[in-house]
């Protein structure tokens, strides 16, 4: 079994540290000890369920017959990550699975915590590995730890010594280390309905939560179902916006929050988003594929979406830049220049005069013919770059400003365009020779490319008859 002081993060405990284990093999340490009840705490906290059947939400992982239901019925912990925003439910979901397998818990919080608090932590699971006791090390926010804190928990994981549980908002393929990511199974959570979430301020009402509430309180269904609108799926947000609520109707007077109380006391009615996490990205990525799926209506929304959630109306449009070429493209090279107009226009007025600009663009994509010709054409273009030599750039196309690089053949055999028939040099290649039958446009039958298809073809049969014309002339001066 490996020891704290194997890690390379760690150097043995200092007399401090020492003091802190001595305190932590108490028997009267206990995961309630995390989080001690008090009057002074939010109602979120207070509210936080204290057995599984309380616990509302991810039905799809914990109903009969699901993966963590499978878990709490057997007993038989595996090292997990819980992915999900904020407010569904990690932190309490991780606890209560510890309560239900007869685990201790350690909590860690990333963001605030150091190589110290990291090693005390591994101590004490080391501790109580030893007294045969399991032992849950839940790892909230653990996409913030650096990849050497992250590695310092492989041994201890490997060797059993305690069963690793995470929290993260953000996506673990890209956050957490591959090798603990191999380790452990991902559990994604999703934002609670409005009908859980009515359910849980039903609860918060029927329930004695000391003085955080008014006695009798209730909110008129409009009320209600506005306060889980403005919620949007965060249990934390939800609780703390009633118990603001409760504090205005403590203030006034009154048992009943309406409509139009609600809206006087909960100013800050828009759904934001972290604008570096996952759910920004998502939001983008269901603006593109209704661009690139010809809907209107949904581009338009992500775009209002994305704008009430406080995104910069300026990368929204440089992102729109990106769609009229790779979902486009020359089917409607006028949907480029319209993109580019947009942002422009955003740069000169600001918001939010610019914003609407962006969305005459947004939808006159939307409706354009659609072609990836061009974007697969540069894919298959890089592909040929990287899976072939440098080629030599054929002495035909090389250029010859001297005259010592005429004498070497330089531009030698160079074909002028303008000086041919239909200005097109009919079999000339512009390839390198090993490379000169590749072919990597490929035109849709759509919108401006179905003519450019056309031209292409033509351009094509020009070339098949040069080469005709070709073999034919070789073959006579052969007779002759």
């Amino acid at each position: 079994m490996p020891s704290v002081d194997d890690s390379p993060l760690f150097n043995g405990p200092s007399q401090e540290e020492s003091a802190t284990l001595d305190f932590l093999k108490a028997d009267k340490f206990s995961s309630s000890d995390l989080n001690p009840s008090s009057e002074s705490e939010p109602l979120a906290y207070a509210m936080r369920p204290k057995i599984l059947e309380e616990f509302v939400g991810q039905q799809h992982l914990l109903a009969e017959g699901k993966p963590l239901r499978a878990v709490l019925e057997s007993g038989q912990l595996h090292s997990m990550i819980f992915w999900g925003p904020p407010g569904v439910g990690k932190t309490t979901l991780a606890k209560l699975i510890a309560k239900a397998t007869d685990a201790q818990f350690i909590q860690i919080q990333a963001v605030m915590a150091g190589v110290k608090d990291i090693r005390t932590a591994l101590a004490r699971a080391e501790q109580e590995a030893q007294l045969g006791r399991k032992t849950l090390v839940f790892i909230d926010e653990v996409h913030r730890f650096n990849k050497a804190q992250q590695d310092a928990f492989l041994p201890f994981v490997e060797a059993g010594t305690f069963v690793f549980m995470g929290a993260t908002t953000e996506n673990p393929s890209f956050e957490i280390n591959r090798a603990l990511l191999s380790r452990a199974i991902i559990y994604p959570l999703y934002p609670l309905s409005e009908t859980e979430l009515s359910s849980i301020v039903e609860r918060a009402l029927n329930q004695e939560v000391g003085k955080r509430l008014p006695e009798h309180m209730k909110l008129t269904t409009e009320a209600m179902q506005a306060l889980c609108r403005l919620a949007d799926g965060d249990a934390r947000r939800l609780l703390n916006a009633l118990e603001q609520l409760g504090h205005q109707l403590f203030h006034f007077g009154h048992q009943e929050v309406d409509l139009a109380l609600l809206q006087r006391a909960l100013k800050e009615t828009t759904p934001a988003f972290d604008k570096q996490g996952d759910q920004f990205y998502e939001l983008i990525s269901a603006l593109h594929k209704a661009v690139r799926g010809s809907s209107v209506d949904g581009a338009l929304y992500w775009f209002a979406r994305m704008l009430e959630g406080g995104c910069d109306p300026l990368y929204i449009a440089r992102r729109v830049v990106r769609m009229a070429s790779e979902d486009i493209g020359n089917a409607d090279p006028r949907a480029l220049t319209i993109a580019l107009n947009a942002w422009d226009v955003q740069r000169r007025l600001g918001s939010p005069e610019g914003e609407l600009s962006i969305a005459q663009a947004i939808a006159y994509m939307a409706v354009a013919p659609k072609s990836n010709a061009v974007y697969l054409a540069f894919k298959k273009a890089q592909a040929l770059v990287s899976a072939h030599p440098s080629y030599q750039v054929p002495m035909h196309l090389r250029n010859a400003p001297t005259p010592a690089m005429k004498e070497l053949g330089y531009a030698k055999g160079y074909r002028y365009a303008h000086d041919e028939p239909e200005a097109y040099a009919a079999g000339e290649c512009y390839l390198p020779e090993p490379l000169q039958n590749e072919r990597v446009y490929d035109p849709v039958p759509r919108g401006l490319e179905a003519k450019i298809q056309q031209k292409l073809h033509w351009l094509n049969s020009l070339d098949e008859k040069s080469q005709t014309q070709r073999y034919q002339n070789s073959e006579k001066e052969g007779e002759q």
